[in-house]
């Protein structure tokens, strides 16, 4: 692209990453290297005039009273605990100062391999779909590969291919005995697009089969990325780290993986998309977060993608709920949260183990190989003899229970939003239906 068609602070990002970090603005896709957050525009100025306005600020878009933002009663009664500023007023693109250096820390805190190596500080997103539009946004060219495993979140498709017009490279998450992560088919997938550019999207736990690797397999995984780069091969690795913290197996990685790839090769970015969204149990807040990490990354390096992220959400959506940045924030913040969290996921550790042992019965053997699961909300059967979605519709049309359909083979059961005195019953029925779809 030729510099006099790019907006010269979008000029300025791009320079700052060629001086300090030329591989990243290699990596980035078209749209990536032409955005730019607007530093001069309304929300800049509005942010200056906010700090030094000390007579009369008249910049902001809102309407005032009393010092504070002007509410309706009928609307500010179901906010109790926060002020009318930390409900109605505007975010800054990037996301609240306090919420993002608080979610650093958090960062930290749970990825001992990070050490103090530099990060960008993350950037709120509109919960992780916003998140990983955004990595395609920057990142992805139409035609442009991305590797990922066969068993993903259909919003990948929806959001990098259809969207985006990205080209998925699949490879089998799973060993043919389905022991574990097949570590011979994602080296191979790497080693198809050796000495390009390459995104590599990874989803632990996984959504939908509930699997995060060992720690052997997730040293290996990210010995293999090291390797690839290594060789030449530009990437981009997404971690998707969702439903990070809710691990019940004590031989699952309890890390993310992003804290090591930060540190693999001059030529991997490692972009962590995470968020309150399941880690808080706060759904409907959608709050998220984009993180960067690279081995030489600096600070004016950072600050560049940090920019072209937040020009992006400026473009979209303006800015990201500031209420639940703030509910966010209060958990955060309060010694409470670290307890109840673990009281939360205890309840999914039992749902978990109740499902192992259904799921498991020898009476089952028939309908059914089970996916590895160890972590997250789900877990997967793979049918014998029974299309998926046939036996998802026998199971509501007959026991009036509800299940995922995925491809031909796969029935994702969410056991997060089940009793443990339900699930006995749902692996019965689900049985039932594999039966009746096959005829016997």
């Amino acid at each position: 692209m030729s510099p006099a068609l790019l907006h010269p602070l979008a000029q300025a990002a791009n320079d700052a990453l060629a001086k300090d970090c030329p591989v990243l603005l290699d990596l980035l896709a078209e749209r990536g290297k032409r955005f730019f957050f607007p530093a001069k525009g309304i929300l800049a100025q509005g942010a200056e005039a906010k700090q030094k306005a000390r007579t009369a600020n008249a910049t902001v878009g809102i309407a005032t009273e009393n010092g504070a933002p002007m509410n309706l009663a009928c609307v500010s009664r179901y906010f109790t605990g926060l002020t009318p500023s930390e409900v109605f007023d505007y975010a800054p693109s990037y996301g609240k100062p306090e919420v993002r250096a608080a979610w650093a820390r958090k960062q930290r805190a749970e990825t001992p391999s990070l050490g103090d190596h530099p990060l960008s500080t993350p950037v709120v997103t509109n919960a992780l779909t916003h998140g990983l539009g955004l990595v395609g946004d920057l990142f992805l060219d139409p035609g442009d590969p991305v590797v990922t495993a066969d068993l993903l979140w259909e919003n990948y498709n929806l959001n990098w291919e259809t969207r985006l017009g990205a080209v998925f490279h699949y490879f089998p998450f799973f060993d043919e005995r389905l022991t574990g992560f097949n570590l011979p088919a994602f080296q191979a997938a790497l080693a198809r697009h050796r000495g390009r550019k390459l995104v590599v999207s990874l989803n632990f736990p996984n959504n939908p089969s509930g699997y995060t690797p060992t720690r052997a397999e997730a040293d290996a995984i990210v010995a293999a990325l090291t390797a690839e780069a290594e060789a030449g091969t530009r990437l981009v690795v997404c971690v998707d780290d969702a439903y990070y913290g809710m691990f019940y197996d004590d031989a699952s990685a309890t890390e993310s993986i992003f804290g090591k790839l930060c540190r693999a090769s001059d030529n991997l970015l490692a972009v962590k998309v995470d968020g309150a969204t399941k880690e808080e149990f706060v759904w409907g807040l959608r709050v998220g977060f984009v993180t960067f990490g690279v081995k030489n990354g600096t600070a004016a390096a950072y600050k560049a993608l940090e920019d072209k992220t937040a020009g992006l959400i400026r473009a979209y959506i303006s800015n990201v709920s500031n209420p639940g940045q703030s509910v966010v924030l209060k958990a955060l913040l309060d010694p409470d949260f670290r307890p109840q969290q673990a009281e939360k996921v205890a309840t999914l550790r039992g749902r978990a183990k109740v499902t192992r042992a259904e799921c498991a019965r020898p009476e089952y053997a028939d309908c059914w190989d089970v996916y590895p699961f160890n972590s997250g909300y789900f877990m997967c059967l793979r049918l014998k003899g029974a299309d998926a979605d046939a036996v998802r519709v026998r199971l509501l049309d007959d026991h009036g229970v509800g299940t995922i359909a995925l491809g031909k083979t796969d029935l994702r059961i969410a056991f997060s939003c089940l009793t443990e005195a339900q699930i006995p019953g749902v692996f019965s029925a689900a049985a039932k239906a594999v039966r009746a779809v096959r005829g016997r």
